[in-house]
Protein backbone atom coordinates (compact mmCIF):
# COMPACT_ATOMS: atom_id res chain seq x y z
CA UNK A 1 0.00 0.00 0.00
CA UNK A 2 1.35 3.43 -0.92
CA UNK A 3 0.66 6.66 0.97
CA UNK A 4 1.35 10.02 -0.68
CA UNK A 5 2.21 11.68 2.64
CA UNK A 6 5.15 9.33 3.30
CA UNK A 7 8.53 9.42 1.64
CA UNK A 8 10.60 6.30 1.03
CA UNK A 9 12.58 6.68 4.28
CA UNK A 10 9.39 6.89 6.37
CA UNK A 11 7.99 3.85 4.53
CA UNK A 12 11.17 1.91 5.31
CA UNK A 13 11.06 2.93 8.98
CA UNK A 14 7.47 1.75 9.23
CA UNK A 15 8.23 -1.48 7.36
CA UNK A 16 11.04 -2.35 9.78
CA UNK A 17 8.99 -1.40 12.85
CA UNK A 18 6.08 -3.54 11.63
CA UNK A 19 8.46 -6.49 11.39
CA UNK A 20 10.06 -5.78 14.77
CA UNK A 21 8.74 -2.97 16.93
CA UNK A 22 11.60 -3.46 19.38
CA UNK A 23 14.23 -2.15 16.98
CA UNK A 24 16.20 0.69 18.53
CA UNK A 25 16.76 3.96 16.72
CA UNK A 26 20.41 2.95 16.35
CA UNK A 27 19.48 -0.39 14.74
CA UNK A 28 17.01 1.32 12.41
CA UNK A 29 19.68 3.88 11.54
CA UNK A 30 22.13 1.11 10.58
CA UNK A 31 19.53 -0.54 8.36
CA UNK A 32 18.64 2.74 6.63
CA UNK A 33 22.05 4.42 6.66
CA UNK A 34 20.77 7.22 8.93
CA UNK A 35 21.92 8.57 12.29
CA UNK A 36 20.13 7.52 15.45
CA UNK A 37 19.00 11.14 15.89
CA UNK A 38 17.58 11.31 12.35
CA UNK A 39 15.60 8.10 12.94
CA UNK A 40 14.36 9.38 16.32
CA UNK A 41 13.18 12.65 14.74
CA UNK A 42 11.38 10.82 11.92
CA UNK A 43 9.71 8.34 14.29
CA UNK A 44 8.61 11.19 16.57
CA UNK A 45 7.17 13.03 13.56
CA UNK A 46 5.27 9.87 12.51
CA UNK A 47 3.83 9.70 16.04
CA UNK A 48 2.96 13.42 16.11
CA UNK A 49 1.18 13.12 12.75
CA UNK A 50 -0.84 10.13 13.99
CA UNK A 51 0.62 7.76 11.40
CA UNK A 52 2.04 5.64 14.21
CA UNK A 53 -0.93 5.22 16.51
CA UNK A 54 0.78 3.17 19.22
CA UNK A 55 3.49 0.62 19.85
CA UNK A 56 2.23 -2.77 20.95
CA UNK A 57 2.91 -6.50 20.93
CA UNK A 58 1.13 -9.35 19.20
CA UNK A 59 0.33 -12.34 21.39
CA UNK A 60 0.08 -15.77 19.81
CA UNK A 61 -3.30 -16.92 21.20
CA UNK A 62 -2.55 -20.61 20.65
CA UNK A 63 0.60 -20.47 22.74
CA UNK A 64 -1.23 -18.41 25.37
CA UNK A 65 -3.90 -21.09 25.81
CA UNK A 66 -6.66 -19.72 23.59
CA UNK A 67 -7.12 -22.62 21.20
CA UNK A 68 -10.43 -21.66 19.60
CA UNK A 69 -10.84 -18.53 17.49
CA UNK A 70 -14.36 -17.60 16.40
CA UNK A 71 -16.26 -14.95 14.53
CA UNK A 72 -19.80 -13.97 15.42
CA UNK A 73 -22.44 -12.10 13.47
CA UNK A 74 -24.74 -10.69 16.13
CA UNK A 75 -28.01 -9.21 14.91
CA UNK A 76 -29.25 -6.51 17.27
CA UNK A 77 -32.23 -4.21 17.73
CA UNK A 78 -31.32 -0.73 16.42
CA UNK A 79 -32.41 1.16 19.56
CA UNK A 80 -30.30 -1.15 21.76
CA UNK A 81 -27.12 -1.42 19.69
CA UNK A 82 -25.05 0.78 22.01
CA UNK A 83 -26.18 -1.14 25.10
CA UNK A 84 -25.28 -4.42 23.39
CA UNK A 85 -21.83 -3.04 22.53
CA UNK A 86 -21.35 -1.90 26.16
CA UNK A 87 -22.04 -5.46 27.34
CA UNK A 88 -19.73 -6.98 24.73
CA UNK A 89 -16.89 -4.63 25.70
CA UNK A 90 -16.97 -6.17 29.19
CA UNK A 91 -16.18 -9.65 27.85
CA UNK A 92 -12.45 -10.36 27.97
CA UNK A 93 -12.73 -13.07 25.30
CA UNK A 94 -13.61 -10.49 22.64
CA UNK A 95 -10.75 -9.01 20.63
CA UNK A 96 -12.66 -6.97 18.02
CA UNK A 97 -16.15 -5.50 17.59
CA UNK A 98 -17.35 -3.85 14.37
CA UNK A 99 -20.70 -2.36 13.44
CA UNK A 100 -21.54 -3.53 9.94
CA UNK A 101 -23.59 -1.98 7.13
CA UNK A 102 -27.03 -3.09 5.90
CA UNK A 103 -29.16 -4.58 8.69
CA UNK A 104 -28.22 -3.79 12.32
CA UNK A 105 -25.55 -6.28 13.25
CA UNK A 106 -22.12 -6.54 14.81
CA UNK A 107 -19.14 -8.53 13.60
CA UNK A 108 -17.23 -9.83 16.62
CA UNK A 109 -14.04 -11.85 17.02
CA UNK A 110 -13.31 -13.79 20.22
CA UNK A 111 -10.78 -16.31 21.56
CA UNK A 112 -11.54 -19.30 23.80
CA UNK A 113 -9.68 -21.93 25.78
CA UNK A 114 -11.87 -24.92 24.93
CA UNK A 115 -15.36 -26.06 23.92
CA UNK A 116 -16.83 -25.53 27.39
CA UNK A 117 -15.53 -21.96 27.48
CA UNK A 118 -16.96 -21.39 24.00
CA UNK A 119 -20.34 -22.86 24.88
CA UNK A 120 -20.63 -20.79 28.06
CA UNK A 121 -19.73 -17.64 26.15
CA UNK A 122 -22.37 -18.28 23.48
CA UNK A 123 -25.00 -18.84 26.17
CA UNK A 124 -24.02 -15.53 27.77
CA UNK A 125 -24.50 -13.72 24.46
CA UNK A 126 -28.06 -14.99 24.24
CA UNK A 127 -28.93 -13.24 27.52
CA UNK A 128 -27.88 -9.74 26.39
CA UNK A 129 -30.93 -7.51 25.99
CA UNK A 130 -31.12 -6.36 22.38
CA UNK A 131 -29.51 -9.41 20.77
CA UNK A 132 -31.96 -10.80 18.21
CA UNK A 133 -29.88 -13.63 16.79
CA UNK A 134 -26.32 -14.77 16.39
CA UNK A 135 -24.32 -16.87 14.00
CA UNK A 136 -20.86 -18.15 14.78
CA UNK A 137 -18.01 -19.72 12.87
CA UNK A 138 -14.77 -21.29 14.08
CA UNK A 139 -11.60 -20.38 12.25
CA UNK A 140 -10.11 -23.60 10.92
CA UNK A 141 -7.00 -22.31 9.18
CA UNK A 142 -5.35 -18.90 8.79
CA UNK A 143 -3.89 -18.06 5.40
CA UNK A 144 -3.18 -14.39 6.01
CA UNK A 145 -3.53 -12.37 9.15
CA UNK A 146 -2.24 -8.92 9.82
CA UNK A 147 -3.04 -6.50 12.60
CA UNK A 148 -1.94 -3.46 10.63
CA UNK A 149 -1.39 -2.28 7.09
CA UNK A 150 1.92 -2.79 5.39
CA UNK A 151 3.54 0.29 3.91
Amino acid sequence: MHFKSLDEVDRQILKHLLENGRLSNAELGRKLNLTRAAVRDRVNKLIENGIIDRFTIIINPLKAGRNISMYFEIEVEWPKINKVVEELLKKEEITNIYQMSSFPHLHVHALFEDQTHTSNFIESLKTIDGVKSLRSEIIIKRFKERGSILI
